[in-house]
C-alpha cells in the first residue's frame, strides 16, 4: 500500500529540522527556495564564498574535493546549484564571470576537445580517490557536455556546439557511463531548451535519448539505495515536472519512496553511501557533515513530491 502524505509528514519534519540544523548556509539558502519560497538570489550569496577571481568555483563545493582553485567539475556544481533553485541568470555578473574563467581555456583539453573531470592539483588537499587525475583527467561527457551548453547559451565564441551535438549523439547510441553524466546532460537539455536555443540539438530525438538512459541506469536492486553508491530515482526526479518523468518511471520511484523510512537515521538526516578511500579521516569525517544534509535535502524534496496524496 502506498505511503499517504499524512503517514510520511513525520519523516518530513525529521529531514527538514536536521537540514535547518546542521546545513552549510548554500544548502540552508537551497533548502528555503525549495520549501519557504525565499529568494532565489540567497543562493548566489551563498556560492559566492566558492567563486575564485578567475570565475571559477573551488573550496569545497564539492564536500569530497577541497582544492581551494577552480576546476571544471566543481564549476558545474555551482551551475547545475544555480540552475536547481531557479537562480541561474545568464546576464548575471555570476554567469559572466563563470564563462570567463570557461573561455580560458583553464583544464580544457584541446586534443580530446574535453574539460578535464579530476585535476592534477586535487592531490595536494583532502580529498575522495575518485578526484585524483589519472591519465588525461577525463571522463566522458561529464562535466563538458553542460558546460558547453552553458557556453552556447552564453552566445560564446568556440566548438560548443559541435560538442554538444557530438555528446547527444553518444548518448543516443551508447547511453550514459552514470548518473553523473546523465545529470550533466539533463541539465544541458534543460538549459538549451529554457533559452530557446534552436537548430543544435532535435528537441524531442535527444529527449526520447534521455529518458531511454536514465531507464537504462536507475539501478532497479532497492536493496543497494542509500547504501551503495548507484543511480536512483531521485537522483533525476525531485520535482514533478521533469519532462523526463514518464508513467514508466512511477514504480521505480514509488520502490525508492518504500525504502527511507528505513534509510534514515534517528537524528532526521540521511547519510552518505560511500566511502573516500584516501588517507584523510579528518576531513572526510567534516565531508560527511556537510554532505548529509544536502543527501537529506535531496531526499526530503523527492518525498515530498511522490508521497501519494489523501
Amino acid at each position: 500500500m502506498e505511503a499517504t502524505a499524512q503517514q510520511q509528514e513525520p519523516m518530513r519534519e525529521a529531514a527538514a529540522r536536521f537540514v535547518e540544523q546542521h546545513a552549510r548556509p548554500l544548502e540552508l539558502a537551497q533548502y528555503r527556495v525549495f520549501f519557504a519560497e525565499d529568494d532565489p538570489n540567497e543562493v548566489v550569496k551563498a556560492l559566492l564564498p566558492f567563486q575564485n577571481a578567475d570565475g571559477g568555483f573551488g573550496h569545497a563545493l564539492e564536500p569530497d574535493n577541497w582544492n581551494p582553485d577552480s576546476t571544471p567539475i566543481t564549476t558545474n556544481d555551482a551551475l547545475l546549484r544555480l540552475y536547481d533553485a531557479g537562480a541561474l541568470d545568464l546576464n548575471s555578473d555570476t554567469a559572466k564571470r563563470i564563462a570567463q574563467y570557461l573561455l580560458s581555456g583553464t583544464e580544457f583539453d584541446p586534443h580530446a576537445m574535453r574539460w578535464r573531470f579530476a585535476v592534477s592539483g586535487n592531490i595536494d588537499h583532502p580529498h575522495a580517490i575518485w578526484w585524483e587525475r589519472h591519465g588525461d583527467g577525463i571522463f566522458g561527457w561529464n562535466p563538458t557536455v553542460s558546460l558547453a551548453a552553458f557556453l552556447v547559451c552564453m552566445h560564446a565564441e568556440g566548438p560548443w556546439e559541435t560538442l554538444l551535438a557530438e555528446a547527444f549523439d553518444t548518448l543516443e547510441q551508447s547511453g550514459a557511463s552514470s548518473g553523473d553524466e546523465l545529470t550533466c546532460f539533463i541539465f544541458a537539455w534543460e538549459l538549451l531548451n529554457r533559452e530557446q536555443i534552436e537548430g543544435i540539438i532535435d528537441v524531442d530525438r535527444w529527449r526520447t535519448a534521455i529518458i531511454r538512459a536514465i531507464d537504462a541506469t536507475v539501478c532497479r536492486d532497492t536493496t543497494r539505495y542509500s547504501i551503495e553508491y548507484v543511480t536512483m530515482p531521485s537522483t533525476f526526479f525531485r520535482s514533478a515536472d521533469s519532462p523526463f518523468l514518464v508513467a514508466s518511471f512511477m514504480p521505480l520511484i514509488q520502490a525508492e519512496l518504500e525504502t527511507l523510512p528505513a534509510r534514515q537515521a534517528p537524528d532526521g538526516g540521511f547519510d552518505i553511501s560511500w566511502q573516500w578511500h584516501t588517507d584523510y579521516p579528518e576531513a572526510f569525517a567534516q565531508a560527511r557533515d556537510w554532505w548529509r544534509p544536502r543527501v537529506t535535502l535531496d531526499k526530503l524534496r523527492f518525498l515530498t513530491t511522490f508521497t501519494k496524496r489523501g
